[in-house]
């Protein structure tokens, strides 16, 4: 079975500058951008759900602006 990629609410329709996540056979989560699929980050789901309320907090917003 392969594995299912979901992409981020927030991707382009045509798929470029997207995050996609998934979960593997482990119940890890791995996340990849599309312009780059091999490259792959895993980790746990608590420290995903960490990662993201940081992102929603605002917390990663400075290295976006290359502070």
């Amino acid at each position: 079975m392969s594995q299912q990629w979901q992409k981020s609410t927030s991707s382009t329709q045509d798929g470029g500058n997207s995050v996609e996540v998934s979960v593997n056979g482990e119940g890890l989560i791995e996340v990849r951008e599309s312009a780059a699929p091999d490259s792959v980050i895993v980790t746990t789901p608590t420290k995903f759900a960490l990662w993201i309320e940081g992102v929603k907090r605002g917390e990663f917003d400075h290295f976006a602006a290359g502070v």
